[in-house]
């Protein structure tokens, strides 16, 4: 067992996160004595589709102040407001609530328990999780999933994880039409990786239309697949562009996705990878962490660009991700002009080198070693 960083409240929660992050394992570990219905499982499912009050007589009958689990909670939505009934019984039962698909609960008009219970996230693994079991260059081939990370074919893995999501999520729920296009709308996603999202350019690649690829982008969102980075506009002295970053969630299944073909650049796939793997990494940091950050990105009409910008209550940050094992002087240009606009910021580039540099204003760091030091209990450096 790899202990998470995830730090459970003192409170009734959601836990949400992709398929594979491990929220089961985490909660089972967590909560070993913990009266558990796993949705997952068919004969539990049906039981409690036919009758959703079973679960008051199975609540009431655990002990006193015990800890009720509810995996997949988003499989029987019906349930919550069961589990608001039984909040308000006040008998000091704990309701832990996982789920990897937040679109069903949407469709449900459920209020999430209206705030009586947090929500929280599980994200694949950080490096420091992993400990010494980290190897950088495995996690830019396959990611970070739980899942997949010990799997001994990870590449198989991931491919039947991509799978899982066309064939259950997606297909028999009914939440597209056309299985295909939605496939292909995913491997041209796989594209956009790191870049400015242009739903335009997309739908015109996918031959499909505008409006669909905006219910296949709210699809992503919900499933948790993907996510999107805003520009950082704060005190904004330049002319900014109005895009924002699409990732997916997490570098294996980018890697997964992303066709080969002659025409790709040079380290081009690589860059992809590590700015994406940085990323979910501040995503993990951030969401574990006790004070809430914003991530975004700052970059101006003329191209000058820092991949991310970290602005919360421990300070402003500037960090630029580059996949190369030298520092160059055009690698600094964007976080040199952010730092002109925001004397009171940090800069920081990330490379593959080896070696600690101060260059100018800016840290320039191994990113393995970033990567390995950063915990929620920690500033960025």
């Amino acid at each position: 067992m790899i202990d998470r960083l995830f730090k459970s409240p003192n409170q009734s929660f959601f836990l949400f996160g992709p398929r594979g992050t491990g929220k089961s394992t985490w909660v089972a570990g967590q909560y070993p004595r913990a009266t558990r219905i796993d949705l997952l499982d068919d004969g539990v499912f049906r039981e409690f589709s036919a009758n959703p009050n079973r679960l008051l007589s199975v609540v009431r009958g655990s002990p006193p102040r015990g800890t009720i689990v509810i995996d997949e909670v988003q499989k029987l939505p019906a349930l919550l407001s069961l589990v608001h009934l039984l909040m308000e019984e006040k008998k000091g039962w704990t309701f832990v609530l996982t789920g990897s698909n937040a679109r069903k609960l949407k469709r449900a008009g459920v209020d999430l328990l209206g705030g009586r219970a947090l929500l929280c996230h599980m994200h694949p693994f950080m490096s420091a999780e992993l400990n010494e079991q980290f190897h950088l260059e495995k996690a830019l081939q396959t990611g970070l999933l739980p899942l997949v990370w010990d799997s001994p074919e990870p590449k198989k893995v991931l491919s039947a994880y991509i799978g899982l999501y066309l064939r259950e999520e997606v297909k028999m729920e009914g939440l597209v039409r056309q299985v295909e296009d939605f496939s292909h709308f995913l491997e041209t996603m796989a594209f956009s990786h790191g870049g400015l999202l242009n739903l335009n350019n997309t739908a015109r690649e996918t031959h499909v239309k505008r409006s669909t690829i905006d219910s296949y982008m709210k699809i992503l969102e919900d499933l948790l697949l993907s996510y999107k980075v805003r520009v950082f506009t704060k005190r904004a002295k330049r002319e900014l562009v109005g895009h924002d970053k699409f990732y997916f969630f997490d570098t294996g299944v980018f890697q997964a996705l992303r066709r080969r073909g002659p025409f790709d650049q040079s380290g081009e796939i690589e860059g992809q990878a590590l700015e994406g793997l940085v990323a979910q990494h501040l995503r993990a940091w951030n969401s574990y962490g006790e004070n809430e950050h914003e991530i975004t990105y700052w970059r101006t009409r003329w191209g000058v660009e820092v991949d991310f910008v970290v602005y919360g209550p421990s300070g402003i940050w500037a960090l630029e991700v580059k996949s190369s094992d030298r520092v160059k002087s055009e690698d600094l240009r964007g976080v040199n002009a952010f730092l002109d606009d925001y004397p009171e910021a940090k800069g920081i580039l990330l490379y593959r080198g080896t070696a600690r540099l101060k260059e100018g204003r800016i840290h320039c760091l191994p990113v393995e070693n970033f990567l390995r030091g950063l915990t929620p209990q920690k500033e960025l450096v």
